[in-house]
């Protein structure tokens, strides 16, 4: 966790810039996964569980490992979902959501579909995946990994990763660089905001470029 506070005017797409300023070039989800709903937005750490093919499944038990998933969220973390961008299945949905809601989840980030799409609404959840499916993954799906680096949307995520995702893309934040990211993001809000002020007052980009060397 960061003693660093990110500011919330802080965007996806500047975290992604402040990225580019550290090297790290190459941390932003495939542009697949979008946001259930316009104004969704999701930040925090990463809590990683894996699916893989699979037809087998324990009848008695059927989702013993995403239960035991579920109920390990911790306050201000993101679910994130690897599925190797599988379209087999639905892999979240109303349950799924209500549940990380309540244990202080800050949303769900996933490269599959998803399913109960209302309810995840009715429910307040913020929820990011690949399209919608009624599928159960049950029979078809089943967890390979939890809590274990992964790959979602392209990108690797390990526990503790930092997350963003909003309209613009879901951006992944390595635990190392969290501080030194989160210092240049906000500074990159505030002089957004300066040169906004100037555009609006009817300066030119140039002026403000010159002025601010900001963009």
């Amino acid at each position: 966790m960061s003693t660093i506070s990110l500011h919330p005017s802080v965007r996806s797409a500047m975290i992604s810039d402040s990225l580019d300023l550290i090297g790290i070039r190459n941390n932003v989800m495939s542009k697949e996964i979008r946001p259930l709903e316009r104004g969704m937005k999701v930040t925090g750490y990463a809590a990683t569980i894996e699916f893989e093919p699979s037809e087998e499944f324990d009848p008695n038990d059927p989702y013993g490992p995403a239960i035991e998933y579920l109920d390990s969220l911790q306050r201000g973390e993101v679910a994130i979902v690897a599925t190797g961008q599988s379209t087999r299945s639905a892999f979240w949905g109303e349950l799924f959501s209500t549940a990380a809601l309540r244990r202080g989840a800050t949303g769900v980030v996933c490269d599959g579909p998803l399913r109960d799409v209302n309810e995840i609404f009715e429910a307040g959840f913020n929820a990011f995946g690949v399209g919608t499916l009624p599928y159960d993954y049950k029979g078809r799906m089943r967890v390979s990994k939890v809590r274990g680096e992964v790959v979602c949307g392209g990108v690797a995520v390990a526990p503790g990763d930092f997350i963003i995702a909003d309209i613009d893309g879901v951006v992944v934040v390595p635990a190392f660089a969290i501080e030194k990211v989160f210092t240049a993001a906000n500074a990159r809000a505030q002089g957004e905001n300066h040169v906004l002020a100037d555009l609006k007052a009817g300066g030119t980009v140039r002026e403000a470029w010159d002025k601010h060397h900001l963009l």
